[in-house]
């Protein structure tokens, strides 16, 4: 039997596509590996948002050609850089077999049997190709057991200026509610006790087929499924978070109270050059109507530092702005230019300004992250088993970590825990991103 490898970069939406990709395939007879010397074929999904993320994405195949020197025959390759670059990939890195566009991963099978049969450099793309996942596209999860993301719209309308993801993905597609309720239950089923609700902008979902911001009513009927115990939603811009979210968050105990919102800045002549549909007042507003709502919630934000023809001051702007806010969790990019996009024809600012600014910007959230975990010294939390570290304690989150972004809790327990288990602990210390705590 031909065994598949499996390569997945970038976001976890990137990954359920690779989880799709993957369910074709063994769907087709193939078998799945998760070794690459193992592997007859090698997959990689690629990442194509900024240039560090290209740059990892052209590295990772350079390794992965290395292993056509031993078992793999063939070395295919998709996601977003291919779907970027579709016209200079193959000819630039002769190691590829085969590349596929983000919307056609169902074919993915189909070219695999292609070049055994002897074709080659095959290129697979539809520009008019409208593909989104349902409930019944077969899928293989490759998060542990106890939770798994959910993809409830593909594409992006906002059109921020510095972003490519709408030349790549295409515009905003929902999907349908009782659709996305039939995958939760049948996660549910399958012993999922997590579902994290992703997409490019998920406080638009709905909009585009409703009528009307569909998130809270979602929230609302995936807390009424048996089984699952958190319902997480990712990447909600500002200008979309209203009462009504609000209330759904802050009503129902299965949603978790932690809000993934990205801001990207506080400046107002920046945040217009960013096509930003919000304003410095409007963010600062909503994140006191935040912390006011809750007896304890977690913001996490993303800044965007060096953008074209930021000043100095409009940069300290932003530093002060982050020492008010007091993120509990914020992620810091240095902009990259991005062809094709409206930024990209800004006046740029120096590489070595950029390079300051993310540092000075780091520096400050670590002494914040330190002090905001420090604030959770003796509380008690309800906290997920994720495994053990390299010296044998028991890693951990609690509602208020999201998977593979954010830090953990280094657990000490007296009797045997396991992956999956829900226990509760007593946080003892703090570090600037990781917990300590014991079981009680």
């Amino acid at each position: 039997m031909v065994k598949i490898g499996f390569v997945s970069l970038g976001c976890n939406k990137n990954l359920v596509d690779s989880e799709i990709m993957m369910g074709a395939c063994k769907k087709a007879g193939f078998e799945i590996t998760p070794d690459a010397e193992d592997a007859d074929v090698i997959v990689i999904n690629t990442c194509g948002f900024i240039n560090d993320a290209k740059q990892e994405s052209i590295d990772t195949i350079l390794e992965m050609a290395d292993y056509k020197k031993k078992k793999c025959k063939f070395l295919i390759v998709t996601g977003c850089l291919t779907q970027r670059y579709k016209d200079e990939i193959l000819n630039e890195m002769p190691e590829i077999d085969a590349i596929l566009g983000v919307k056609e991963m169902l074919k993915l099978p189909e070219v695999i049997k292609k070049l055994y049969e002897g074709e080659g450099k095959i290129k697979v793309f539809d520009q008019q190709s409208t593909f989104i996942y349902t409930s019944s596209t077969p899928r293989v999860i490759a998060t542990p057991a106890y939770y798994a993301y959910i993809k409830i719209a593909e594409g992006c309308n906002n059109r921020c200026s510095y972003c490519s993801i709408p030349l790549i993905r295409g515009s905003y597609v929902s999907r349908h509610v009782d659709d996305i309720i039939r995958e939760a239950e049948m996660l549910a089923q399958n012993g999922y006790k997590e579902i994290v609700l992703t997409a490019q902008d998920t406080t638009k979902y709905g909009l585009d087929i409703y009528n009307k911001k569909m998130l809270p009513d979602l929230l609302q009927r995936l807390s009424e499924i048996d089984n699952i115990k958190w319902i997480r939603f990712l990447y909600s811009y500002p200008e979309d978070i209203d009462d009504n979210l609000l209330k759904v968050v802050k009503d129902n105990p299965k949603v978790v109270k932690y809000f993934d919102i990205p801001i990207q800045h506080i400046n107002n002549r920046i945040l217009r050059l960013m096509n930003r549909k919000t304003s410095s007042e409007n963010i600062k507003e909503l994140i006191t109507r935040i912390r006011s709502a809750f007896d304890e919630v977690v913001i996490r934000t993303t800044v965007l530092v060096g953008f074209p023809t930021e000043s100095e001051d409009e940069f300290e702007e932003l530093y002060e702005f982050v020492r008010w806010a007091k993120f509990d969790r914020l992620g810091a990019f240095a902009y990259s230019q991005e062809e094709d996009t409206p930024a990209a024809n800004l006046p740029q600012v120096d590489d070595e300004k950029k390079i300051k600014r993310y540092e000075k910007i780091l520096n400050l959230q670590r002494k914040i992250s330190l002090d905001q975990n420090r604030r959770r010294i003796g509380r008690e939390y309800e906290v997920v088993i994720e495994g053990k570290d390299r010296n044998n304690f028991y890693i951990a989150r609690s509602q208020f970590e999201a998977p593979e972004v954010d830090g953990k809790i280094i657990v000490f327990s007296r009797r045997k825990l396991l992956p999956g288990e829900f226990v509760h602990v007593k946080i003892l210390d703090a570090f600037e991103y990781d917990l300590v705590g014991e079981v009680i």
